[in-house]
This record gives structure tokens, sequence and C-alpha cells, in this order.
């Protein structure tokens, strides 16, 4: 018998549903990857036709997902155990659990190649998963030196990493450049933001942060800051979600 979308429970539509934004998302990430190695004007085809009609899609093929009163356009699943999303301007303390990812660093670039350095980072980490044929999750964990960033300059971001959707999938091991590993769980302090994952933002959302810590000193800071990024660049900057962290221990 042949069953209809209105016969589907929600657990079945939303499965439905990240399995159809993941392979649009797949076939984008691919041209993107491709387009790296083709000319520029190609590269800027390539990126505009998955950005203007693949972000249509998006919606029109209903990837849309609400978790904690936050809507996000749904290309990935997450991690196994992975918490809620924290509203968008709202500061909350939360707990993660530990987790495997495919990690590369690289030495900071707080100037003008930063953008270049992001998309080799990028693109090795999607190399790494494609050969070793482990699905893409959402959010991309994007790892800070410090949690300062001077004005007019790119924040100094020293890692990338692509999260396993469960701690079993793989090895841990070295594979080139890239680093799949064993994480721990812990808390941090998170913000919700909203747009695209630009300097200005990042550096808007640990201002908010620092203010945060001054009101709440039952908190210390634990380790430097992390993005994380749930969508693509293919998804319009203004529909974009992340949350900006610090981990976080209580003052004894």
């Amino acid at each position: 018998m042949v069953r209809g979308l209105a016969d589907l429970d929600a657990q079945e539509r939303e499965r439905l549903q990240v399995v159809a934004c993941g392979a649009y998302q797949a076939r984008c990430l691919g041209a993107y990857h491709s387009a790296m190695k083709r000319s520029i004007p190609r590269k800027i085809l390539i990126f505009t036709g998955c950005a203007v009609f693949g972000g249509a899609g998006l919606f029109l093929a209903g990837c849309m997902r609400v978790s904690n009163g936050t809507w996000i356009v749904n290309e990935a699943p997450l991690p196994e155990g992975w918490p809620k999303l924290t509203p968008v301007g709202q500061v909350e303390v939360k707990q993660y659990p530990a987790y495997r990812a495919a990690f590369i660093e690289s030495v900071p670039t707080p100037d003008a190649a930063h953008d270049q350095a992001t998309d080799t980072m990028f693109n090795q980490l999607f190399s790494h998963i494609k050969a070793n044929d482990i699905p893409m999750t959402a959010p991309v964990e994007m790892g800070y030196a410090d949690a300062s960033v001077a004005e007019g300059t790119q924040p100094a971001m020293d890692s990338m990493a692509f999260l396993y959707r469960y701690p079993g999938t793989g090895t841990p091991e070295d594979d080139g450049d890239v680093a799949v590993r064993d994480m721990p769980g812990q808390t941090v302090v998170s913000i919700g933001v909203r747009g695209g994952y630009t300097p200005e933002q990042y550096a808007d959302a640990l201002a908010r942060l620092d203010t945060w810590f001054d009101q709440h000193p039952e908190y210390t800071r634990a380790g430097p800051p992390r993005t994380l990024g749930y969508n693509s660049p293919f998804v319009p900057a203004f529909f974009r979600y992340g949350e900006v962290q610090l981990p976080v221990t209580t003052t004894e």
C-alpha cells in the first residue's frame, strides 16, 4: 500500500526530512568541494546556484525543525545525546555528552588569510568523511585560540571539527592532517546567535558572555571558546543558527 505524507507520524516525517535535507546538503557540499579545484568564475557559479536555488529547495522540502523554541534549517542530524538548542540572544549553562570527532588544526590567522584557512580546513575534513563513508552531521565545531578579538581583526580560529553522529563510529586515529579524537563531556555557558558566522557576530557574542560572567561569579572559565555552526554556506546567512560557548566550572 502506498503511503502519503499525511499517513506518516511525526517521527517518520522528521526522518524523511533529515534524509531529504541531508541529500541536498551532500550534493551541494560535494559540488563546493569540487569547485575548489576549478576557476574562480566556476566557483562563483556553483556556490551561487546552490545558495539561491538550493536554499529555496530547503524550505520547499520542509527542512525546518524547532528545538527549545528555536527554529533551525535542519540540514543534518545531530550527534547522539546532543542537548537542545540555546534560544537566540539568550545565555544558558548546558551539559554536553562525550563525542567523537574529526579535528584539523591550523596556525591562527587573524588577518585576510582567515577565509582561505577556513576553506582549507573544511575541505580536508570533508575529504576525510567522504573517504571513510562517515555521514555528515551538524554542527561543525570551530575552535579559537583565546577568548578575545582585537578590534579590526578576524577571530583567531585554530581548529575545526566534524562531529560523528555516534561515539562508536570509526576509530580514533590520525589520517594525514586530520585527527579523530574522543572528547569528554563538558559543561559550557552558551549564547544562541542568528546570522552569518562573522567576526563581528563572534566578538559580540563573547562580549555578552563576558557580561554574563560578571553577573554569575559562581562560574569560572575553564578553557578557550568555540562556535558551533549548524548551517552550511548554502543556507542564506540571515537564516543560519549557531552557538558561541565557553567551558565552565563552578567556583568553590
